[in-house]
């Protein structure tokens, strides 16, 4: 049974850090909201509270049940996690009456705390609250404070139980990834041994036991995900793994036929399918991006019934829900409100006979990419960048029509092509194009013109859970617009997107 840390999520914009930096030391987590703990095995070696937005002091503060897990196994409370196990076991928390944002030095008032071992005195640490903890109950001992902060972090005397009232897990704070390896370690006495081929090995041999002898339906995109997947199912059951690729219309230039061509060498059992009639069909007339995203998840779901009923006895409908998807997708009081919803997450209606298997879906977007290596992936499909479920559906804002479709594949075409001629596409996380529902004014000749505008959009991230912009030369984008207005019918204007996720998201639906 393969050891973990459990993650409580009090919404905290941190909590997927926290994850990201344990897993960065081969020790496996998850992320849970703090009113949805899980079952506690003996696979649990700990448990992390999170941060929060909220504070203890609000009248209806976010409460975990810790009944099981205080004292009984090793806890580490981060910033809303210490002010939570100070104010409600004795202690009490208060409004802080100095500034506590941003940077600060810890002075280490234990120095044989395992937390603190091997982390120096005077370390950069990094504050990010409005409340502060103004006394601790009686067993707990302070470990460390910093000039503003007297109860910077603790332990409870008889017990794993610590807080710290900074963040460890952000990069401002020079030595959080010892802080958090310190506690794994030393206080955990977790192995660190969740590695790729350590995943490969066990997930295959879990999917071997779930499914057994039964049939699987796989829904392939070409993207990273669903062929990590695809090869993980093969290497699992063989034969009985059907591939289906969909042409939804919404693809990339030529994607359809270069994608079933790729597939080709890797031994899988591909069958591709023309349901573009039927996806324009359901698509005709809508422009909120939430129905554009309903409505193609009804059409793919009716087309992989309809093809499920072709292979005799399938049992199960393979997906590659990775674990951003199910974050983003999590709404519950306290963590992060649903911004969007994920076409990789949600289930399958009742009268569809097939289980869902997801055997990524523990995996972030980088960690995927590492198991593809170890799987002895193709790099063209390692490397590609991702790309949204219900492609160009949501880089057409407004209605779709098949005009706006092949307007905005001629330009994603030059823009990915250009990527990749002038050695950019691998400093790039994920590119496109985005067709504006606006139309300007422009010259061509010396005609006035009344055309479509268009966005380009590139950003660098590890996961997809944050990105920023990347700044790419602007000779490159001089030469991109210029190679778009000049090549392509109905654009006669280029702009490119500047914004990071957060506030912005990746896609503009």
């Amino acid at each position: 049974m393969q050891e973990q840390i459990l993650i409580l999520d009090f919404g905290s914009q941190y909590t997927q850090l926290i994850a990201r930096r344990l897993r960065e030391l081969n020790v496996y987590c998850e992320i849970h909201p703090f009113n949805k703990i899980p079952s506690l095995t003996p696979a649990i070696k700990g448990v992390i509270l999170s941060g929060s937005p909220h504070s203890v002091r609000e009248e209806n503060p976010l409460k975990p049940d810790l009944s099981q897990i205080k004292g009984k196994l090793p806890l580490l409370g981060v910033c809303y996690g210490a002010q939570f196990l100070a104010h409600f076991f004795g202690g009490e928390v208060g409004k802080s009456n100095s500034r506590e944002y941003g940077r600060a030095h810890l002075e280490i008032i234990d120095h044989k705390a395992k937390l603190f071992e091997d982390v120096p005195n005077d370390s950069q640490v990094w504050m990010s609250h409005a409340d502060t903890i103004l006394t601790i109950p009686a067993n707990y001992k302070i470990t460390a404070s910093t000039h503003d902060v007297k109860v910077a972090a603790y332990k409870i005397e008889g017990e794993e139980t610590h807080g710290i009232q900074f963040h460890p897990e952000v990069f401002h704070t020079t030595h959080g990834s010892r802080i958090l390896k310190n506690f794994v370690f030393g206080v955990c006495q977790c192995k660190g041994d969740w590695t790729p081929a350590s995943f490969v090995e066990t997930t295959i041999n879990e999917l071997k036991t779930k499914i057994g002898s039964d049939k699987v339906i796989l829904g392939l995109s070409g993207g990273v995900d669903s062929s990590v997947a695809a090869m993980l199912l093969h290497k699992a059951i063989g034969k009985n793994l059907y591939c289906i690729f969909v042409d939804n219309g919404l693809l990339r230039k030529n994607e359809f036929e270069t994608v079933l061509d790729s597939y080709k060498h890797m031994g899988l059992n591909v069958k591709g399918v023309d349901a573009k009639i039927k996806f324009y069909s359901e698509l005709n007339g809508v422009s909120d991006p939430e129905k554009k995203r309903k409505a193609i998840g009804k059409v793919f779901i009716d087309v992989f019934d309809a093809e499920s009923q072709l292979v005799k006895n399938a049992r199960w409908l393979a997906q590659g829900t990775i674990y951003p998807d199910v974050i983003e997708s999590l709404s519950v009081k306290g963590p992060s409100a649903t911004i969007k919803s994920h076409h990789n997450v949600g289930g399958l209606p009742e009268y569809m006979k097939l289980s869902v298997v997801e055997p990524l879906r523990s995996l972030f977007k980088d960690e995927v990419r590492r198991v593809g290596k170890e799987l002895g992936l193709d790099m063209n499909i390692l490397n590609r960048h991702p790309f949204p479920g219900p492609g160009l559906a949501i880089r057409i804002l407004g209605e779709i029509t098949e005009e706006k479709i092949r307007i905005i594949q001629e330009v994603d075409h030059i823009f990915i092509e250009g990527l990749k001629k002038h050695d950019l596409y691998k400093e790039v996380w994920q590119a496109g194009a985005i067709f504006l529902p606006v139309q300007s004014v422009g010259v061509m000749g010396d005609e006035r013109t009344y055309e479509n505008a268009v966005a380009l959009r590139a950003v660098s991230s590890t996961d997809g859970m944050t990105a920023d912009w990347c700044h790419l030369p602007y000779e490159f984008l001089a030469k991109m617009s210029n190679e778009i207005i000049n090549k392509v019918k109905g654009v006669n204007r280029v702009v490119y997107d500047i914004s990071s996720k957060p506030p912005a998201t990746i896609e503009w639906e």
